[in-house]
């Protein structure tokens, strides 16, 4: 069906929604806006569903929610014959009608649910799925969107983001269901009442903290360390559990950035709550610069991710990338339980494909394996189940991804900001205790191992003629591919679509042992690297540079040269 009789389908029968229905009303005569709405169905993968809020099947409804529930119900049913699913929701506008709604189908399908009665954190619904036996999971959420997004996160049983065979699946049922006719709904109240949906209890969050702080290196370290801490939830979700945890395992100075403590879904303090760009800790740092903390924590809306600000020499507060927390954790946690004696002889770290390489040679000092994955921390989850399997859990140390995101024990299967506050405290004080500074911290690995700059670059291409025009690029890419970026000669290709690692010096090729996934990574002389993709979630393109130097400013001046021809290749 074309966008406009899909257009005209809607005014007739989207009524639930009165918002909805003046939307649609509004574009009666704007062709761009009911294309922009209808000429597409959200996708459901492995991601689940992400857009802006709003009227059309290519946009985050009640509608879109609904139908998308229905096809995890017929998939849960026509698999396993019934089960139980739990659902959360982070701050978002519209998050816990979203909830509600997919509660009224899967309950209206026969299947138990349990929800929240307030926000929680995405790690939290993880741990719910494997807490409750659930064949399933979903999380209202959009991460670090901007404010008009809403998403619908699909786990599966491990309490992992589901597979990319188990969305194929739950999508081919989603596509063979009529929106408005095909869905079944019941009342809410009344499946309360009746025990088929059930609120989760309080009981539940004091035991996910208990496998939280259970992961702790050093325990007791932080009592006594006289460590001060700002820190914002970003109007998300973690406010609660991370202040909690904080408290719980001795850490008492805690200032809170006010303006960004409660729940709100407008973000009204930073376009992005986003805590990779140094816009969302602005709040942050100014806090900071009045109560002279020794660390910035800072968790994304669905707290998931951290970012942290540290003290520098001069007095100013530096920013910490992603690669640089999860360098420092890396080293701190192996270090640790080196010393402690908990290090297993077949310790495994994991860390996805665009982070940094500098913790291989970490890694490599410690006699511990490092595995890399593929972009999404589903593929760091099934590392940890593959481990649980063979009953070998424990085996899994840490696992993170450049964007954030970080993970440390096996009771949850995604990146949980309330463990990684936790960590990055404890690893405060234990360097607090011996005089040092994180700044100082990363800044002697740097010097040990060599000074690895890695840059993320962000290209947008908004509406249909964007998703054409990513798609071009790569395209072009595969078909005409570098041989030499910023003067370094490119000596390796790895084509994650292909699933085809080719050495350019020797002219071997081999096969890469990883899911398939339309990612091109090019290994450039004297270890720098670039690496393009489309994301998963956003209408972009992501370039991930690295730049390796004798000291800081060496590898600044040969990313500066890789940041310029690489954007020449790419046409942006």
């Amino acid at each position: 069906m074309d966008h406009n009789n899909l257009y005209k389908l809607w005014l007739e029968n989207a009524t639930d929604d009165t918002e909805l229905k003046t939307e649609l009303l509004e574009i009666q005569d704007n062709e761009k806006e009911i294309y922009e709405r209808f000429y597409r169905q959200l996708a459901f993968g492995t991601a689940g569903l992400r857009g802006v809020i709003g009227a059309g099947t290519n946009r985050m409804n009640i509608y879109v929610v609904r139908q998308a529930t229905q096809g995890l119900a017929n998939y849960i049913n026509k698999n396993f014959g019934g089960g139980a699913v739990a659902i959360s929701h982070d701050s978002r506008n519209k998050a816990a009608l979203f909830m509600c709604e997919a509660a009224r189908v899967l309950a209206a399908n026969g299947i138990k649910v349990y929800i929240t009665r307030e926000l929680q954190p995405t790690p939290v619904l993880s741990y719910l799925v494997r807490h409750f036996s659930c064949k399933a999971g979903i999380m209202i959420t959009a991460s670090h969107n901007p404010a008009a997004y809403n998403g619908y996160k699909a786990y599966g049983e491990d309490g992992c983001q589901m597979t990319d065979v188990s969305a194929g699946m739950v999508y081919d049922e989603i596509c063979s269901i009529d929106m408005f006719e095909g869905v079944k709904l019941c009342n809410l109240d009344e499946a309360i009442k009746a025990g088929t949906i059930e609120y989760v209890d309080e009981s539940v969050y004091t035991e996910y903290l208990s496998e939280v702080k259970k992961q702790q290196v050093n325990p007791g370290i932080c009592k006594g360390a006289d460590l001060s801490v700002v820190y914002t939830p970003l109007n998300g979700t973690g406010n609660k559990l991370v202040r909690r945890v904080l408290s719980e395992i001795g850490v008492e100075n805690v200032s809170i950035v006010k303006e960004q403590e409660h729940p709100d879904g407008n973000f009204t303090t930073c376009s992005f709550p986003n805590p990779e760009l140094p816009e969302a800790l602005e709040l942050g740092i100014k806090l900071c610069n009045e109560v002279k903390p020794d660390l910035l924590l800072a968790t994304d809306p669905d707290a998931d991710r951290v970012g942290i600000a540290v003290p520098d020499c001069d007095g100013s507060y530096r920013l910490i990338t992603g690669n640089e927390t999860g360098i420092m954790l890396t080293d701190y946690i192996l270090n640790c339980r080196k010393e402690n004696g908990t290090l297993p002889e077949d310790a495994v770290v994991v860390k996805t494909i665009v982070s940094t390489r500098l913790v291989e040679r970490i890694c490599k000092h410690y006699n511990t394996k490092m595995k890399d994955v593929l972009t999404g921390f589903k593929y760091i989850g099934e590392i940890i189940l593959g481990l649980e399997q063979k009953g070998k859990e424990d085996n899994f140390i840490f696992g993170f991804e450049e964007s954030y995101g970080y993970l440390a024990g096996s009771y949850v299967r995604d990146k949980d900001a309330v463990v990684a506050s936790m960590l990055i405290c404890e690893m405060a004080a234990y360097y607090k205790k011996q005089g040092k500074t994180l700044a100082e911290v990363i800044d002697g690995l740097y010097h040990e191992y060599g000074y690895y700059y890695n840059k993320t670059l962000d290209f947008y291409f908004e509406g249909a003629e964007g998703m054409h025009k990513m798609q071009e690029l790569m395209d072009s890419l595969r078909a005409n591919p570098p041989k030499e970026i910023a003067g370094f000669e490119v000596e390796g290709i790895c084509d994650y679509r292909e699933s085809t690692n080719k050495n350019l010096l020797t002219g071997d090729e081999s096969v890469i042992d990883l899911p398939k996934s339309n990612v091109l990574s090019c290994s450039l002389a004297s270890d720098n690297a670039a690496i393009v993709r489309p994301s998963g979630t956003e209408p972009k393109i992501k370039l991930y540079l690295t730049s390796v130097g004798k000291d800081k400013e060496d590898a600044l001046s040969i990313m500066d040269k890789l940041e310029e021809s690489a954007k020449a290749l790419l046409g942006v």
